[in-house]
């Protein structure tokens, strides 16, 4: 329901965070389709979730991936073979070494002016999820920036606002590159399950704001409130040190 408390499992270090962040994926995918979905949607995002993911998942004993249906939360608009790709990242290190069809992993065209290429990501996206309406995934895979920015939106920006679009682009993101698409605000939040991996000290104050408020206007983070599905915060020692509200910390093994 709305009132998901976010429950935030810090845990003394990374080392710990990637295993149950791949056991929580894996478990969610048997889920599905144990459950009679004939697919299990993953949203990725880029940065540190790529190593984590990359080194932790295909260590899962018996993961079968093939009927995994995995996109990305945001992407920036650069050739594949550029590292700042994010499709591009995760093919070389993850794509590669687990059982996933090419075809049910769904990049950008790169090649595109940003505002086609959002446009085409987006029925990309409605083609592969059988819907008109917004696509609804089963799992999203967040990161959030030192401002609070996640996905491609930033703080203050415009984009916040968009409710119409699945996918929106961007042309002037304050961090480079500047051209990105990204899943907007109404996508994020239609999810069934919403999980942000923070880690690190240069993340403390700003985890803090995001979970436990302040001044001013709510930072992009902030505003990821699934309407049906569950939240879930992974954070470490660093990245919690400044939380003053009782986190809930599974210890070693726990099941999510």
């Amino acid at each position: 329901g709305n009132n998901v408390r976010p429950k935030s499992g810090g845990v003394p270090s990374a080392a710990e965070l990637g295993p149950a962040l791949a056991q929580l994926v894996a478990s969610r995918a048997e889920k599905a389709l144990s459950g009679g979905a004939d697919s299990f949607s993953l949203g990725l995002s880029g940065g540190s979730l790529v190593n984590i993911l990359s080194k932790e998942l295909p260590a899962v004993p018996n993961l079968d991936c093939s009927r995994w249906l995995v996109g990305f939360c945001d992407e920036r608009l650069v050739p594949f073979d550029d590292p700042e790709s994010t499709y591009g990242l995760y093919k070389n290190q993850l794509f590669s070494k687990i059982n996933i069809p090419e075809d049910r992993v769904l990049a950008i065209n790169p090649s595109l002016p940003v505002q086609e290429c959002a446009e085409d990501y987006s029925s990309k996206l409605s083609k592969a999820f059988g819907t008109d309406q917004t696509p609804v995934f089963d799992m999203l895979l967040l990161g959030m920036g030192p401002d609070g920015h996640t996905c491609s939106l930033f703080p203050d920006h415009p984009l916040l606002q968009e409710s119409q679009k699945t996918v929106a682009p961007i042309s002037d993101s304050p961090k480079p590159p500047p051209q990105r698409v990204t899943l907007t605000l109404p996508t994020v939040n239609a999810a069934r399950c919403v999980v942000f991996v923070s880690t690190g000290g240069s993340k403390a104050t700003v985890l803090k704001q995001v979970l436990e408020g302040g001044d001013g206007p709510l930072l992009p983070s902030a505003l990821v409130k699934p309407t049906q599905g569950e939240l879930f915060w992974l954070v470490d020692e660093p990245a919690a040190a400044s939380l003053t509200l009782e986190v809930e910390r599974p210890g070693p093994g726990a099941k999510l």
